[in-house]
């Protein structure tokens, strides 16, 4: 419940006004190098408080490693690491000890535990995905060697969309402005939306494609652990998400079977696709194209502003919610969807490598 992959593992820990978040990655192999700054720019991307429409909470998000990593190498076992806490408020969720939020965690994690950490959603906080990036840091620079490389973008904020595929755009131009968005005149509509539900004291939602390039033909399974749904399966158990889609998606059932099969082809690379609807996955194994994916976000569901609900008591309500939160999670999403396919891709790897003993 707390762990996830089969070789390349990640298991989490903390709260988010707890001590510190943490994790513990196991099945990584001896020898990696492990470049500290890259681990800690790809926390930076997903830190509070880096641009003026995230969160103006105030941590730095070092990270700190505890074991499994010797003079700049992984030892082969167990890495663990932890992100101490240093900004909480906690004083701001005090009127909501015993209140449900609408579209939060609180009730269902009453009527599962009997108790819960109120202080800016405990366990149930997107704090907790510090420990995935981490790990995805890690997974990437595994990756890296095997010739991988995952790249996220924000696609859709609400209404606003970017007209084109990923192969029409530029996505080195992703990290060039706040949002994240490859192109600049659509990045710029999409931040005045942000302010737009700032402002108002609402959130809007939107959509994250993930692009992984180089991963060869051979890796997933063909039964319970196919690659795609091993990539839903780390998509939606991040916070906020509510769809995941590969390849042509759902929209690819407006077409016919002659218009949607990917037809190969001879090349001088190989055997190829000629189109590439199945989005580098066929029955469940990668088949040397690109993998490219939506994930969809819904608008965060803290709202600073009144709302009716209930409370441990069943009594109705009113609530009105202080703190900091976003009023759009998608782009410090980009690094976390980027990490959990990076986690995904490492486990596959190894297991494809024991496959071939």
């Amino acid at each position: 419940m707390n762990s996830f992959g089969q070789i390349f593992r990640l298991t989490s820990f903390g709260e988010s006004h707890g001590k510190a978040i943490g994790g513990i990655i196991d099945g990584c192999p001896a020898g990696l190098e492990i470049d500290i700054n890259f681990i800690q720019n790809e926390l930076d991307r997903r830190k509070p408080g880096q641009s003026k429409i995230t969160t103006q909470r105030d941590e730095s998000d070092q990270v700190e490693f505890l074991s499994g990593v010797f003079e700049g190498k992984t030892q082969g076992t167990p890495i663990g690491f932890l992100v101490r806490n240093k900004d909480q408020h906690s004083a701001d969720y005090n009127d909501l000890k015993d209140v449900f939020r609408p579209s939060h965690a609180d009730y269902t994690y009453i009527q599962k535990y009997g108790t819960r950490d109120h202080r800016g959603g405990g366990r149930s906080s997107a704090r907790e995905t510090i420990a995935r990036v981490v790990a995805g840091a890690v997974a990437k620079l595994l990756l890296k060697n095997a010739g991988v490389s995952i790249q996220a973008f924000v696609s859709r904020v609400g209404e606003i969309e970017l007209g084109k595929p990923y192969t029409e755009l530029d996505l080195s131009q992703t990290e060039t402005n706040i949002v994240r968005c490859p192109e600049l005149e659509t990045a710029e509509r999409m931040i005045a939306r942000i302010e737009e539900a700032g402002r108002d004291h609402d959130t809007v939602g939107g959509i994250v494609t993930g692009v992984i390039t180089g991963v060869p033909a051979g890796w997933g399974e063909p039964v319970f652990n196919k690659l795609h749904a091993d990539l839903g399966f780390a998509m939606l158990g991040i916070n906020a998400v509510k769809g995941f889609e590969y390849g042509s998606g759902f929209e690819g059932t407006r077409l016919s079977g002659s218009e949607h099969n990917d037809v190969f082809i001879k090349t001088d690379k190989g055997v190829r696709t000629k189109t590439n609807h199945s989005g580098g996955i066929q029955g469940g194994i990668s088949n040397g194209e690109d993998i490219y994916f939506n994930v969809a976000f819904k608008p965060i569901a803290t709202l600073l502003k009144e709302q009716n609900t209930v409370d441990r008591a069943e009594n109705e309500v009113v609530i009105n919610p202080k703190g900091r939160h976003d009023p759009c999670v998608l782009p410090r999403a980009v690094p976390i969807v980027e990490s959990m396919a990076a986690i995904v891709l490492a486990d596959h790897y190894l297991l494809n490598r024991i496959n071939h003993l």
